[in-house]
């Protein structure tokens, strides 16, 4: 059987361009989570590999969905070929079971590795340079202002439910429910200072 395993390391990320491909390559069942490739803990892979079989395949779209250091795919990999399953890159296509093939799965493997390092140093240094200049680095608030203070009357008006503002707003309804709870905490340390 050919089993997908697909990954993401964020909500913000979709998993659907990597289903269609392993959809396409003819896997019959796709596991799907959410989790940095830097995590030790992936409970939706350890779970795929546990149901894996001998004869069994498992395909990825890419090696970094796998994992993320050449340790980590060394290790998985050698621990699917003890089972009897065997392992497939839709992108990096290799046969692992070949001397060859190994070969180019460690040569992927450490060129993957690099290509992630690299593109973090960038980023690093990126950050500090806007740093410097003045400017801070991460994602712009989601709402903020007038948007934020809109969104806080409707939701306070009992008119209108979370997901209708949330679609308003463009935003996941989770990421209100941040904004309210942290609205609510303000109020409380307000309380306590003038009660206190």
């Amino acid at each position: 059987m050919l089993v997908g395993y697909a990954r993401v390391s964020t909500d913000n990320q979709s998993v659907d361009l990597q289903k269609e491909a392993l959809e396409e390559a003819g896997c019959e069942q796709i596991y799907t989570e959410t989790t940095s490739g830097k995590s030790s803990d992936r409970p939706v892979l350890r779970e795929l590999i546990d149901s894996l079989r001998e004869g069994d395949t498992l395909a990825v779209w890419r090696l970094d969905r796998l994992g993320r250091s050449v340790e980590d795919l060394i290790g998985l990999v050698a621990r699917l070929g003890g089972k009897g399953v065997r392992f497939k890159s839709l992108t990096e296509v290799m046969d692992v079971t070949t001397a060859g093939g190994r070969l180019m799965f460690h040569m992927s493997c450490a060129f993957a590795e690099f290509e992630r390092d690299v593109t973090s140093e960038r980023t690093q240094a990126g950050l500090t340079l806007a740093k410097e200049r003045g400017r801070k680095g991460g994602r712009k608030k989601a709402l903020s202002g007038k948007l934020l203070e809109t969104a806080y009357k409707m939701y306070d008006s009992r008119k209108h439910t979370v997901r209708e503002i949330c679609e308003s707003m463009d935003i996941k309804e989770r990421t209100f429910y941040e904004y309210l709870k942290r609205r609510k905490d303000v109020s409380m340390q307000a309380s306590n200072i003038v009660g206190g």
